[in-house]
């Protein structure tokens, strides 16, 4: 532990101001393989930024070298302030413990009921009675809208609309500042994927919470997101509101947000407001 960890306390630390998020001069890979070089990127307090790219791009490895799933090769990234790499075991349990995440295909653990699921992180984290854990993990699967019958079932018995919304209350158990989204819509229908966006939004005004979500979904950028960070060229070329991306010359950007889908979800969100 350095001694700069030593005069803060893990709050004070993580509670100073500036970004949630800085990614500078980033470089990832496996291998010879290079998936970003130089990328940098700033995610403000209290916004919902959107991460678009190409298949292949590298959006979902960025989040997880964020997260320390996966280790970077170069570059600086920082979290509440802290740079993951040299932060002590210590103060990475308390950064761990101010984000949520929820993975694309909802990670949760087939052999526990959602119940179980959404109280796994509490057991872990706190020391909390087990009959309080269990009626937070009721809180909680109620917040994002699941009945509440949906906590004694497993995981093969939700629908996919259902497994997002458990591995959302599972990502909120710990009542986190920072949530990552994976893909969120992906997989459900227009008339799911429209109430998750929904439910999103609602709980990122009424949690103040810092949201870096990655989708493909046009609809999604549209409605809830402040901003959106483009990722090509194994950087991020551009980070704007999707209003301001549509005036870029850069060739990916005006293919994907003036092309017939993006002109589409731009016209529904106008038709809507």
């Amino acid at each position: 532990m350095s001694a700069r960890e030593d005069e803060l306390s893990d709050e004070e630390a993580l509670d100073a101001p500036g970004p949630v998020i800085e990614v500078r001069g980033l470089r990832s890979g496996f291998g010879d393989h290079v998936v970003h070089d130089g990328l940098n990127l700033t995610v403000k307090r209290g916004e919902v930024l959107g991460v678009v790219g190409g298949s292949g791009a590298g959006k979902s490895v960025l989040l997880n070298t964020i997260i320390g799933l996966k280790r970077a090769q170069g570059g600086v990234i920082k979290v509440f302030g802290q740079d993951i790499a040299h932060v002590s075991e210590r103060r990475w349990t308390a950064i761990e413990k101010r984000w949520g995440v929820l993975f694309q295909a909802g990670a949760l653990f087939s052999n526990l009921t959602v119940q179980e699921n959404v109280a796994a992180p509490l057991f872990e984290h706190t020391n909390m009675a087990r009959k309080d854990i269990y009626e937070l993990a009721d809180l909680k699967i109620a917040l994002v809208g699941l009945r509440p019958d949906a906590g004694a079932l497993k995981p093969a018995e939700l629908s996919g609309g259902m497994k997002k919304r458990a591995g959302l209350a599972r990502a909120l158990a710990l009542d986190p500042e920072l949530l990552f989204l994976d893909e969120p819509t992906s997989g459900l229908d227009p008339i799911g994927a429209a109430a998750f966006d929904e439910l999103i939004h609602d709980l990122s005004e009424s949690l103040d919470l810092t949201v870096f979500m990655i989708t493909h979904d046009l609809d999604t950028l549209y409605a809830i997101t402040d901003r959106v960070a483009v990722l090509a060229d194994r950087k991020i070329v551009a980070v704007a509101p999707v209003r301001e991306l549509e005036k870029s010359d850069h060739p990916w950007i005006q293919e994907y947000f003036l092309g017939p889908r993006g002109r589409a979800a731009a016209a529904r969100v106008k038709t809507e407001a």
